[in-house]
């Protein structure tokens, strides 16, 4: 009969609290919920730890057979002990401590029509994993992150993701300067999503090509708008003045997509 952990200080229980402030374990990171579970492992995500509720000793044990994770590497926590640490009112009971996935430091060239998103200052974590899901469903190269932008990786951004953070490359660069500069190395056009640019549709893109993503408040920075060499915007007849960050992105990703393969 396997070990039911019932203490709170139990050296799992110590680790899981470790792992959510991303600070202290940059490392790895913590999902909670059978589906951001389940499409963390289909992504490729390397399982550390699979914790599971007693009450879903059964179910914590065929994913742990259709992933390939050793039994030793799956705890069952008492019920109660699981709903304290977890992070939602009514859990699901199945959670895992993984591997963060590769942060990159260099932009990936595939070669020919490459697509890049790059979001300055994008805040909120469910527009930036909601982005990273597009750019996984729209096959872009890369994502890339600027200083000011939260953390791809935290537990909302992973959530929202679903797993494409193990599809796609993500790039992080703290200087903005040196990111222009590199674009420019590597011929990649920069285009900034700007309510004063040319329509989306009237504008030519050459590829690779990269489209700016701003903060959801402010938009994008001066340098950016400046550096870039092309302004568009979205047409929108209706009564919106704009779109949020992760629509906005979405929108160009398909645009970009589609004009990749003419």
């Amino acid at each position: 009969m396997r070990d039911i952990i019932r203490s709170a200080d139990n050296q799992l229980i110590k680790k899981i609290r470790k792992v959510k402030d991303r600070k202290k374990c940059p490392g790895l990171v913590y999902v909670e919920g059978l589906r951001i579970v389940t499409d963390c492992l289909a992504g490729g995500a390397s399982c550390e730890s699979l914790i599971v509720a007693e009450r879903k000793t059964d179910e914590g044990m065929s994913i742990a057979r259709e992933y390939g994770i050793s039994d030793g590497s799956v705890f069952i926590l008492d019920d109660k002990l699981f709903e304290k640490i977890s992070d939602t009112v009514n859990s699901q009971g199945i959670a895992m401590i993984c591997a963060c996935p590769q942060v990159m430091n260099e932009i990936p060239v595939r070669g020919g029509k490459d697509v890049y998103c790059i979001l300055e200052n994008v805040q909120d974590p469910g527009n930036v994993g909601t982005i990273i899901r597009m750019a996984d469903a729209f096959d872009l190269t890369a994502v890339i992150l600027t200083k000011g932008s939260c953390d791809p990786f935290g537990d909302k951004a992973l959530r929202a993701s679903m797993g494409s953070v193990w599809h796609i490359p993500v790039v992080m660069f703290d200087d903005e300067e040196l990111l222009f500069d590199e674009l420019a190395r590597l011929g990649i056009s920069k285009l900034a999503m700007h309510l004063k640019g040319d329509v989306l549709g009237d504008s030519d893109i050459s590829f690779p090509a990269a489209f700016f993503i701003g903060n959801e408040g402010k938009g994008l920075s001066e340098l950016a708008s400046s550096r870039c060499d092309k302004l568009v915007k979205i047409p929108m007849p209706g009564k919106a003045e704009s779109l949020n960050a992760a629509s906005a992105a979405t929108v160009m990703g398909y645009e970009m997509m589609r004009r990749r393969g003419q």
